[in-house]
Parts: C-alpha cells; structure tokens; sequence
C-alpha cells in the first residue's frame, strides 16, 4: 500500500524474493469470440496487435520469444527475473496437453520465475485449474480473466460472447483452488456512465479476487469501435474527467485488492482515441497528485 491504493509494485515485493518483468508471449492462441465456437469477429474493441511488442510473433517458439524479451529488458535491468506473460488472444483455448507444453516450455526457459496466463472466463477448465494448482507449488502463477464489465447489457453490446456470472464462477473457482486470480476491467464502455462504473467497482469488490487492472476506453483503427464512434454514438473521457472517475471508483473498491495499472497506452499509429499524449507513468503521477490533493484512498467510501 503506497498510502492511497494498494498498487503492485508494492505487493510483488512481498510474494517475490527479488525484481520481476513480464515478458509477453504470443504462442498463436485463436479465440472462442473469432472462430466461430461463439461468434465471430470478436469484442468491439479488440485488436490484439495494440499490446504485442515487436519481439512478439506466433511463428517464433515460446523459449525465442522469451530470449528476445530478455534483450529487449537486459540493458535497463541487468539482475531482472522473468513472468512469462502470455497475453494475446484466449491462452487456454486448446488441449491440456498442448497448453501443459506451453507453460512448461516458457518455464524451463532461464531467469523465468512464474507464468500470467490471460484469458475469458469461459474458457477455464478444472483439469487446467487442476493443473495450475499443482503447478503454483513449485512456480510463481497468475490467471488474468477479460472481465471488462459487471453489466450484462454492455457485455452483449461489445460481443463478449459472456455474461458477468460466468466472470464470478470463474473468478471463484480459480480462488477454490488457490491460484492468484487477476481481473480486466474497461472503463468508458458505450452505455455506461459515472453511477454504472461505481455500482460495478462495488460488484468486483464481492469478489475473491487479487488483482485488477483498470484501463480508459481506447478506440482503434479498424474496429467495430471505430465505427461507432464516428457515427457519435459514444464519447471518450478526457484525462482529467477519467481521474475523477477513477478516483471514485477506486474509493468504492476493496482496499484488500491489488490494483495493476490505471490505463493502457496503445501505439500512436492505431489509436484514434482519446489521444492524452501521456506515458503510464506521468499518467500515475498526475493521478496520485489528485488522490493526494483530495486525500482520497482506496476503499474509503465501502
């Protein structure tokens, strides 16, 4: 706890013996929202290419991507461990066999101490919570689930393919389990307004959850999104209306959960919108002022 929320780089600290970066991996997972076992054309919003670092590419093993990853980070963080960080598309979407092969694969890979597994909340099996449980013993694990909203109205607008249910059952299986359990949540959806996101930072509060990340509605070139939004159906916040937001939802959150990030910076060339001109951190600092300024903490209006 930095005094105003209970951020991450704070509690790793206190689960992990020395300093940790994600390295992403990209291992050529589909989706149940883009191949048709749901639907087609996945979320609205989603463009996976928006978070894939350059040294990210299916067509390169797992333990190559990892090694790039590695160089990539070397020179700033020259004593740095490794979480293999896979994030793009569903990454339990296929066999146990093959997704046993993956994790493990990322796992024998040098100076890589633990695996984050993003992924839906449908598509989480006990045999692969079976496994995961056995596998915490020995290494460091996360399951991040795409919640994105506790409102079941928006999750059809978007096309999730899920409702919040199906968030809560997973989220409360992979606690049954006793694996670390992250959540994924956008605020800023179309539909949703100040009251909709708070009544949804209540909602996630009841949830045995460990970690969130928050980020602001970002449109992208080429989505369903895009579309949307230049036909004016939705507006954008500004930065300093997104504070204001953030700020009251984090007073409506359970201080017990560790928040991750606040916002997510796409490349320039892909973002249509809102267009802040911020880096994540200047973004965090300008954030912390005004938790400061208003002396404003986590969990203070539960």
């Amino acid at each position: 706890m930095n005094g105003y929320y209970n951020d991450f780089s704070t509690w790793i600290k206190t689960v992990l013996p020395y300093k940790v970066q994600k390295i992403s991996i990209d291992a050529g997972f589909s989706c149940p929202n883009r191949d048709g076992r749901i639907s087609y054309g996945g979320c609205v919003f989603c463009d996976n290419k928006t978070f894939n670092p350059s040294y990210c590419n299916p067509e390169k093993t797992i333990s190559q991507q990892i090694k790039e990853g590695k160089e990539f980070f070397r020179s700033k963080y020259p004593d740095m461990k490794y979480l293999a960080y896979f994030q793009a598309f569903t990454n339990t979407y296929a066999p146990l066999d093959e997704l046993k092969k993956m994790y493990l694969e990322a796992l024998e890979t040098e100076d890589v101490v633990g695996i984050v597994i993003g992924t839906r909340p449908d598509c989480v099996s006990d045999e692969l919570l079976d496994f995961l449980e056995e596998l915490k013993e020995r290494t460091f694990v996360i399951v991040e689930y795409g919640i994105e909203s506790a409102n079941d109205k928006t999750l059809k607008d978007i096309n999730r393919g899920h409702d919040f249910e199906c968030s809560c059952k997973a989220i409360q299986r992979t606690h049954e389990h006793g694996i670390l359990c992250c959540g994924h949540v956008i605020l800023g959806l179309p539909g949703e307004d100040v009251q909709e996101c708070l009544k949804q930072a209540r909602k996630i509060s009841q949830l045995p959850i460990d970690i969130l990340k928050i980020h602001q509605l970002q449109v992208i070139k080429g989505t369903k999104l895009a579309t949307q939004y230049a036909e004016k159906q939705f507006k954008v916040y500004s930065v300093d209306e997104y504070i204001q937001l953030l700020a009251e939802y984090i007073r409506n959150l359970n201080p017990n959960i560790v928040l991750e990030r606040f916002v997510s910076q796409s490349p320039a060339d892909m973002l249509i919108a809102p267009k802040w001109g911020l880096k994540n951190y200047e973004f965090t600092n300008l954030f912390m002022n005004y938790l400061k300024e208003n002396n404003i903490k986590q969990g203070d209006s539960i």
